[in-house]
């Protein structure tokens, strides 16, 4: 081979390998602030799953300043938030069939829009901070009242639990809570 073109491929090689350690450092970096978690809930055969990262409050203001009002939320930090479901179920009265979604938010003050999307995407923002859902792959939107928490939670925080004959999602975070029913559809 001749000497430029073995100089050329050297330089590319030791350029792919930085740019792969760089990319490392900023996803350890963005994790180390945000941990990832996966929260899962199963009921009889029906197995519902949130993988999700977890931003800390850190004495800022959420909801309406660091999180606005009326604009789409990858309603967690990093990647998009995914929710998946072996089963159909109804979510607060509509049909969600079997399937893996990312989920969605639209933050309100006195409610949210809660979105699942069928598409799966790279990360939850572009490059201009807005985030990537596609709204045409939307299966699913409602809308739900918020819920003032007792006590701020410091981190944002993904979680099932049983009331009466429903599994409710809940998201919280600072003083906001929002619980959206599900109910397994009947076979």
């Amino acid at each position: 081979m001749k000497k430029p073109v073995k100089t050329f491929l050297k330089i590319g090689g030791v350029i792919i390998v930085l740019a792969a350690v760089l990319v490392f450092i900023m996803r350890y970096s963005t994790k180390a602030h945000s941990p990832e978690d996966t929260v899962s809930y199963t009921q009889g055969d029906l197995k519902l799953e949130v993988f999700y990262n977890r931003p800390y409050k850190k004495d800022r203001v959420i909801f309406g300043k660091l999180i606005p009002y009326n604009e789409v939320w990858r309603t967690g930090a990093n990647e998009a938030t995914t929710f998946e479901t072996n089963k159909d179920i109804m979510v607060d009265g509509s049909l969600l069939e079997a399937g893996k979604y990312t989920l969605w938010t639209i933050p309100m003050e006195n409610s949210w829009k809660v979105i699942f999307n069928k598409n799966m995407y790279p990360w939850g923002i572009d490059f201009d901070e807005k985030a990537y859902r596609d709204p045409a792959f939307d299966a699913l939107v409602l809308e739900v009242s918020t819920k003032d928490l007792k006590r701020t939670m410091e981190q944002f925080t993904i979680g099932f639990n049983e009331k009466n004959e429903f599994i409710h999602l809940n998201l919280a975070w600072d003083e906001t809570l929002v619980s959206v029913p599900i109910k397994p559809e009947k076979a």
